[in-house]
């Protein structure tokens, strides 16, 4: 096969994989322009004939909505600073200090990213009933922290890798503690790491349903994805059009964050791939 021949056909796979994941957000972008009215015509016209914005400013004007919105935006921000606080020690350690089952443990923790949260959702449900958290935003924020942390320390101990140590080592003949050390020098040159913690974790925490879904169950607390399913169950076809923009509204932070830090992103996972 000839070069062009197999860059033609990576094209078209390419192709074909992006408009497989487009199709349905294309199909979401056409109910939410639509009038009621043309909701009930489904496939026989995409393009809607009358397109309009009403639908977008009835949900951006429902109070309600806002308060769903500022959930998800506050339990997925906090549980991600959590777990990128708490992982910043754990991954400094496992990337500067020698000690005994490092290679076991570091694998441990990868092995615990790949437990999916619906294996443990029971046992966590009952954990944190006897511990009184249930129905408070303390309870998720925890949970996301708890999810976020493998990834987190991987990846900010590969931010700590691509660091030189000779810096350290200078502050450390300059008269610089081990804390002063890492609060002055480390951690400011690891700052695309620790942002790429945070991002990722943001987006995980915004696409987490189940969680929330279980241990939430009183309407002022729900997150955006929690009160959009519950607004589905409830609703009929007359309202499908609400529904598709309320969607799209609520995918915009998380896709806006990513697009923002994605060269942050980038560097940060290839840090390790460069190193030496």
């Amino acid at each position: 096969m000839s070069p062009r021949i197999g860059d033609l056909l990576t094209y078209l796979a390419g192709i074909a994989l992006a408009a497989l994941f487009l199709m349905p957000l294309l199909w979401l972008v056409s109910l939410s322009l639509r009038t009621p009215a043309e909701v009930y015509l489904g496939a026989a016209r995409f393009i809607p004939e009358a397109p309009t914005l009403a639908n977008f400013r009835q949900i951006l004007t429902d109070g309600a909505f806002g308060i769903y919105l500022w959930n998800a935006v506050k339990l997925c921000a906090l549980g991600a600073l959590g777990a990128v606080v708490v992982a910043t020690p754990a991954a400094y350690a496992a990337s500067r200090f020698t000690f005994h089952g490092k290679g076991p443990l570091m694998v441990g923790i990868l092995m615990v990213q790949m437990i999916s949260p619906l294996v443990v959702i029971i046992p966590l449900y009952r954990y944190l009933d006897r511990l009184g958290l249930l129905e408070s935003h303390a309870s998720v924020i925890a949970v996301y922290m708890a999810i976020g942390l493998p990834l987190s320390v991987w990846l900010i101990k590969v931010g700590f890798d691509a660091i030189p140590q000779a810096l350290e080592e200078a502050a450390a003949i300059d008269g610089c503690n081990r804390a002063q050390i890492l609060w002055r020098i480390t951690l400011p040159l690891a700052a695309p790491a620790l942002a790429s913690a945070f991002i990722l974790n943001m987006i995980m925490g915004w696409s987490q349903f189940l969680v929330p879904f279980i241990l939430l169950t009183r309407d002022g607390q729900l997150p955006i994805a929690v009160a959009i399913y519950n607004f589905a169950g409830s609703s009929s076809a007359s309202t499908t059009q609400l529904l598709a923009a309320a969607c799209l509204v609520a995918v915009v932070p998380a896709l806006a964050a990513f697009l923002a830090l994605q060269r942050l992103i980038l560097r940060a996972i290839m840090a390790g791939a460069v190193k030496g």
